[in-house]
């Protein structure tokens, strides 16, 4: 784990080292979290490890267990279902925006990404966060484009909430993470201006990838 540079605030560093190591899964889901442990990692005094675990408690990365614990969060399947939910009303919103707003230059940029991501299903090994982080460029320039900063920053928490889950199940199984064919379509629905065609495509392409995320899910907790 990576130690705290003095010469920056303390509470946001360490905030941000924490955070970064639960993103990067060395702070596993489910992993309990202790002060006086995490303390001595980072060679910092409690005070800003016990901040730093309030503000990730807040954004749901850190929760309390049954016995008064702080851990790591994990998704269960019902928590996959109601962020998918979320994501796929969002989400129309913001390729109906992108189909009215979008500049040339963006449609440009989701061009490229459509295409890396095709690249990147030719070759032979592919390392999950490369897929996942072209997934959340390509979402998320959709989102800028649409021009609504609110809808931008709402789908932005949603995204934090769910990379842990997208790693595992990424991990586990590539596959279940689709940003081929699925996002050519959007971002062709996208270059035509037409909403409801766009719609319709990302309620679909987003519908598929939460049944194979509930399905890798169920996978990992049952081990069959």
């Amino acid at each position: 784990m990576s130690t705290i540079q003095r010469s920056q605030s303390l509470h946001e560093q360490t905030y941000r080292v924490l955070r970064t190591n639960i993103f990067s899964g060395e702070l596993a889901p489910n992993e309990r979290l202790v002060e006086t442990q995490l303390a001595d990692r980072l060679q910092v005094s409690r005070t800003p490890i016990r901040e730093a675990i309030r503000k990730l408690q807040q954004e749901g990365l850190v929760i309390a267990d049954a016995s008064g614990g702080l851990r790591v969060a994990t998704l269960s399947i019902g928590d996959v279902i109601q962020l998918y939910d979320c994501r796929i009303a969002l989400e129309q919103l913001s390729v109906a925006g992108a189909c009215d707003r979008a500049s040339t230059q963006e449609i440009e940029q989701l061009e490229q990404y459509v295409i890396s991501a095709e690249k990147l299903a030719r070759a032979k090994l592919v390392e999950p966060t490369e897929l996942l982080e072209l997934d959340y460029q390509f979402h998320h320039l959709i989102a800028e484009s649409s021009g609504n900063k609110w809808l931008v920053s709402l789908l932005e928490q949603v995204f934090d909430k769910m990379f842990l889950l997208r790693l595992r199940t990424t991990n586990h199984n590539p596959e279940v993470l689709e940003i081929r064919q699925e996002h050519r379509q959007i971002y062709e629905a996208i270059a035509q201006r037409d909403a409801q065609s766009a719609k319709d495509t990302i309620c679909g392409h987003l519908t598929n990838s939460k049944a194979r995320v509930v399905r890798a899910v169920e996978i990992l907790q049952t081990g069959q």
